[in-house]
C-alpha cells in the first residue's frame, strides 16, 4: 500500500492510501468528489509538474507519504 497526501491551496488536507500500480485517476476523483469539487477545475501537481490521470505512483517513484498538491485553475485578472 501507498499512501498519499492531498492538500488544497486552502490548506485543506486529505489522505489517500492506494497501491503502487494504482492509476492517480483513482484517487484525483476520490479528491474531487470528497470536496465537490469538478475534476476539470483542478490541476494536482507533484514536485511541480503537473500529472496525469493515467499515471501510477510506482511511474512517478513517489514513496509513501508524497505529497499531491491540488490547485484551483485561476481564470482571469488583467493588468489595467
Amino acid at each position: 500500500m501507498q499512501s498519499q497526501f492531498c492538500e488544497f491551496s486552502d490548506g485543506n488536507e486529505v489522505f489517500f492510501r492506494i497501491k503502487r500500480s494504482t492509476q492517480l485517476k483513482k484517487l484525483m476523483n476520490a479528491y474531487c468528489d470528497r470536496q465537490s469539487i469538478d475534476l476539470n477545475a483542478i490541476a494536482f501537481l507533484f514536485d511541480g509538474r503537473r500529472l496525469r490521470p493515467d499515471q501510477t505512483p510506482d511511474e512517478l517513484e513517489m514513496d509513501e507519504g508524497d505529497e499531491i498538491d491540488a490547485m484551483l485553475h485561476q481564470t482571469g485578472g488583467s493588468l489595467a
